[in-house]
């Protein structure tokens, strides 16, 4: 049951739309995917087995008509697609109508990593995305994902945002803070959000969110897009979150171009509203600021620091597994190497000196006795050179043990690393000792239940 405090203030925003907004919640929620581009769509057999339909906003996104079982597809593991809520995925339109492809972006709050993982397809090979995460736990949940996803052009970070508006000002041509919020806009989808819910928590949590915006507004350049989003309806946590930046930090509410059949309701304070009476989705809150221009000193390295750069004794083998070796370089940290932009390189070490980063563009290999082993992240790397190494394409039923970390028996097949694949797409990489195969698949990625 929806708490009292919470259908009044609903009824305070919507007036004579409560109704048809308490039937929406109590209807079945909506499940929609993001495609990668990774692959070619028309191989998503159980997506396209689900039914698809077009998310308007987005044009990777769709909805399915039933939900799958996921966890069985090897497709999901590989990174083919990611499960994301159709409302979040309004970060693409904004992306495709202000931000340029090749803009170092920062996202504050990014775990699980359904945003990042869009905004890191949109900046392709040319931009750079900082993906950050405060919380311990889940910020290796976020590295999986932008691993799993293959683009190569994100680094992720595990700092709080005083760190960025300290250390980084000015740099960052736009950021998202998805803030942690009172979850309201998930009460469909999520009982236990219901049950969390309180008017306490509503003033706690939109306190935080105000301060994750003071601390790392320092970092956004002058004439920078602030994108502010939360999964909740009330006010105190968005509208009055988004003024606290327009008229206490300085900056101009952004219009988006949105097409009045999308249901997307403009605030009449700030911002926009998803509402689940009115578009296919769970709630969401959208705010666009772009901070006032003035003049100001451009961000610069500091050099307080110095990155200690390790020779890579087999450099060439390792351009070898790449598609596109010239755009990546490849840098040694004791016994693991790793590949990031090229043409980010002295911000990549910048930050991998001054912050804490969990991984810095993908993991190449790592050095077990006299031979390099490919890390996980590199079978998932876009760029990724699959013919660089033998192959076992396995049914669906080995595919899902070898997603349990199951070992494998593949008598046909030579001896050392193989990179196993189904239906031709890398899964990742086994060692076959003769009798059977040692499962090199990341124990902690693993299928624990069905």
């Amino acid at each position: 049951m929806l708490p009292f405090d919470f259908i009044e203030e609903m009824r305070m925003m919507l007036g004579s739309e409560l109704d048809r907004f308490l039937q929406a919640l109590d209807g079945e929620r909506v499940t929609s995917v993001r495609v990668n581009d990774k692959i070619a769509f028309e191989r998503l057999n159980v997506l396209h087995e689900a039914g698809m339909e077009e998310v308007p906003w987005c044009p990777d996104g769709y909805y399915l008509n039933r939900r799958p079982a996921f966890t069985l597809d090897p497709m999901l593991h590989a990174g083919c697609y990611y499960v994301q809520e159709a409302s979040s995925m309004i970060i693409d339109e904004v992306l495709a109508q202000l931000v340029s492809p090749d803009s170092i972006v920062l996202d504050m709050c990014a775990a699980p990593g359904g945003k990042s993982t869009l905004i890191s397809q949109y900046l392709g090979g040319e931009g750079l995305l900082v993906s950050n995460e405060v919380v311990r736990q889940r910020v290796f949940i976020l590295s999986e994902n932008i691993q799993k996803w293959g683009n190569g052009n994100t680094i992720v970070t595990h700092n709080d945002a005083r760190a960025f508006g300290d250390q980084a000002e000015n740099l960052f041509d736009c950021i998202l803070v998805d803030a942690p919020c009172s979850g309201e806009g998930m009460f469909r989808k999520d009982e236990g959000a219901v049950d969390e819910w309180s008017l306490k928590n509503v003033q706690l949590c939109a306190k935080r969110q105000q301060e994750i915006l003071r601390y790392v507004w320092p970092a956004l350049k002058p004439g920078g897009l602030l994108i502010y989003t939360t999964c909740t309806y009330n006010e105190l946590e968005n509208e009055h979150n988004a003024l606290f930046v327009r008229d206490t930090l300085g900056a101009e509410e952004v219009k988006i171009d949105l097409d009045p059949e999308w249901g997307i309701t403009e605030s009449r304070k700030a911002g926009y509203h998803f509402y689940p009476h009115k578009t296919r989705g769970e709630g969401l809150y959208l705010c666009v600021l772009r901070k006032y221009e003035a003049p100001f000193t451009p961000f610069k390295l500091k050099t307080d620091k110095r990155k200690t750069v390790q020779r890579v004794e087999n450099l060439s083998e390792l351009q070898s597994w790449l598609l596109h070796p010239e755009r990546w370089t490849i840098r040694r940290n004791e016994r693991f190497t790793e590949a990031f932009p090229r043409r980010y390189e002295e911000l990549v070490d910048w930050f991998s000196t001054h912050f804490t980063c969990i991984s810095t563009g993908f993991g190449m290999s790592e050095q077990r006795g006299k031979n390099a082993a490919p890390q996980h992240s590199l079978i998932m790397a876009k760029d990724f050179r699959k013919e660089m190494f033998p192959q076992a394409e396995l049914s669906l039923e080995m595919a899902q043990a070898y997603l349990r970390s199951e070992a494998l028996t593949l008598p046909d097949s030579p001896l050392g690393y193989l990179l196993v694949t189904w239906q031709g797409l890398p899964l990742g990489m086994v060692k076959n000792i003769g009798g059977h195969c040692n499962n090199l698949y990341p124990n902690e990625w693993r299928i624990r239940r069905i």
